[in-house]
């Protein structure tokens, strides 16, 4: 069990000592009212975090009162954006080829020792960073770090695993070009994202044109390239030694050099100015319509403007509590899901979104009642109660996901990702309850524009 986090107010802790404080000698009365006030703090995360530069990276470890277990989360500036405007499918074949053995040892071998800890590590490629995890007992640590450091700084690069790596990689890309999600989801980005801003991601056809063509060269070019102690975090949190955790860190990690930094957009992608654009990814014999509305924002998360919009937004679209759930699907029963949503704005500016999944046969009307919640949230706002209620519910969630390892772990690595000071966790849930009314509602008619949104329709549609 992850450490409580509840504990008594300051004034209370301060008041409860003045209350007995003539019963105590002074020593005594002393001591007790620093215990209180020590106590009191207790729910803060930023003052717990040890925070520090370990061969090069930036290292987070704060111990909580688990028993046992530790998780990490880290990520290095290795993503699908890092490879463009070259191959674009060489970032993720190098992450892929991570866990097929390193130059000293193979795959099965890595595979047994960790096996024999119950110790999980995985590697995955997101369009900015690799993202890297795993899972052991405190005293596991320091071979969890070498196992971790050693894929990092010497994968194998096997050319027969390589190329089973291609076919297997090809084929689950492949299958997604059945996906109505997906591709409604790639042609909104590659429509309000302008050509070389890093969340214009590749298309899956221009994917599956480059997995073909990447070869073993481009893939260890990009390694030594974007693999190295720049940019990368590792955040420590469990029942965790922080000095054993950097000495583990100090000793894999020693002597690696090199590394790369996150990709930045050259300028902020901004809503159309020439009005709405409709596109249609005509896709034969789907049983449903996959829709995306919405636009640019020229917003990062960590933009004054997010946190009121990302409140509005939660409003009109967040689950069953949401305006568009609420009334689309359930009183007028249109769709089988829909949400709205603020996104992909934690290394750059991001975008705005409706996604919604409807039958053909309820298409336009379902694409009627949207754009009637979507221009009626935008021109009145949202209500006073509405603004009450919701951030109740996201300071509440917010706490809840700092109640496990995992979630402090996540929380942790987010919140450099997005440029924070740590402090930023604990004033969190105080910035969402300063919010006013009137700063929700401005921000809303500020940064969007329902006449400028794109419109994405992928599945069977009708020609008219």
């Amino acid at each position: 069990m992850s450490m409580p986090l509840s504990s008594p107010n300051p004034i209370f802790a301060m008041n409860c000592f003045r209350a007995h404080v003539r019963h105590f000698p002074f020593a005594m009365v002393l001591t007790l009212a620093i215990a209180a006030f020590a106590s009191a703090q207790d729910t803060r995360i930023a003052p717990r975090v040890q925070r520090s530069t370990v061969a090069g990276i930036d290292l987070l470890v704060l111990e909580t009162r688990v028993r046992d277990v530790v998780t990490l989360r880290g990520s290095l500036p290795a993503g699908d954006a890092a490879a463009q405007p070259g191959n674009v499918a060489v970032a993720t074949l190098a992450g892929e080829m991570l866990d097929q053995g390193t130059t000293s040892q193979d795959k099965f071998a890595i595979a047994e020792q960790l096996e024999a800890v119950g110790a999980t590590v995985d590697f995955s490629v997101g369009n900015d960073v690799l993202n890297i995890s795993a899972k052991c007992l405190r005293k596991d640590v320091p071979l969890v770090v070498s196992l971790i450091a050693e894929q990092l700084r010497q994968p194998a690069f096997d050319p027969e695993d390589f190329k089973r790596l291609k076919v297997r990689l090809a084929g689950a890309i492949q299958r997604q070009l059945e996906s109505t999600d997906l591709r409604a989801m790639e042609t909104f980005h590659q429509t309000i994202y302008p050509t070389g801003h890093p969340n214009r991601a590749a298309t899956v056809r221009e994917f599956l044109a480059a997995i073909e063509t990447a070869t073993l060269d481009d893939v260890k070019a990009f390694h030594r390239e974007h693999y190295g102690p720049r940019g990368l975090v590792l955040v420590f949190v469990g029942d965790v030694d922080p000095a054993a955790t950097r000495s583990a860190i100090e000793q894999g990690f020693s002597g690696w050099q090199g590394g790369s930094n996150v990709v930045r957009a050259n300028a902020p992608a901004t809503a159309s100015a020439g009005g709405a654009r409709t596109q249609t990814v005509p896709m034969a014999d789907k049983s449903s319509v996959s829709v995306v509305l919405g636009q640019a924002t020229g917003l990062k998360h960590s933009d004054p403007a997010s946190l009121p919009l990302r409140i509005g937004t939660a409003i009109l679209g967040s689950g069953f509590t949401g305006r568009l759930m609420a009334t689309i699907r359930d009183r007028e029963g249109l769709t089988y899901g829909i949400g709205a949503t603020l996104t992909n704005d934690t290394f750059n500016d991001g975008e705005w979104r409706i996604v919604a999944t409807f039958a053909p046969q309820l298409l336009e009307r379902g694409l009627a009642s949207t754009r009637r919640e979507l221009e009626a949230w935008h021109k009145t706002g949202v209500t006073a109660q509405e603004l009450a209620e919701r951030k109740t519910n996201l300071a509440g969630t917010f706490k809840l996901q700092l109640a496990t390892t995992e979630g402090l772990a996540a929380t942790l690595l987010q919140t450099v990702q997005r440029g924070y000071p740590l402090s930023w966790i604990d004033e969190y849930p105080d910035q969402v309850q300063s919010l006013t009314l009137e700063q929700v509602n401005a921000t809303i008619r500020k940064h969007l524009d329902p006449a400028k949104m794109v419109l994405i329709r992928a599945g069977t549609v009708s020609a008219d």
